[in-house]
């Protein structure tokens, strides 16, 4: 099965997502958009999903967020199987219209392997530049020249 969307972009197939929208849109070769999940409350990151304008059509008009999984070929609303259903608050592009940020309210694990996020698994630099620079005696660019 190949990683297009049935409904991408440049499919010649009508789509229900307003055209004022749909028209902004910058997607990938393959109709795609990512969509970042982030907790409305808290700013956590929760996970990176993949939308085209179907699922980002479905995602404004359930409340429930839809992705198109590349790797099955198909939507799916985040939930169904497991039970840990993204309830959306707020949907935004960013300055590109290449990305969407969707702020949800998470029941329960974001991410496929049972933790709370996709992103707490592998952490690459735990502490920010300011903090490693102040613990070097350089508390601000320049400082010390």
């Amino acid at each position: 099965m190949t990683s297009s969307s049935p409904t991408s972009g440049g499919s010649g197939r009508p789509s229900p997502l307003a055209p004022e929208i749909a028209d902004r849109l910058k997607r990938s070769a393959d109709g795609l958009l990512p969509a970042i999940a982030q907790q409305y409350d808290t700013g956590e990151v929760l996970m990176l999903g993949w939308m085209d304008d179907e699922a980002l059509h479905r995602t404004l008009t359930t409340g429930r967020c839809t992705y198109w999984s590349r790797s099955r070929g198909e939507y799916w609303v985040k939930g169904d199987t497991s039970g840990h259903v993204q309830w959306v608050k707020s949907v935004a592009l960013d300055c590109d219209a290449d990305t969407v940020l969707v702020k949800v309210d998470q029941v329960g694990a974001a991410c496929h392997t049972g933790t709370r996020t996709c992103f707490d698994t592998d952490v690459l630099l735990a502490e920010s530049v300011e903090t490693a620079e102040a613990a070097a005696g350089t508390d601000a660019p320049g400082a010390g020249q």
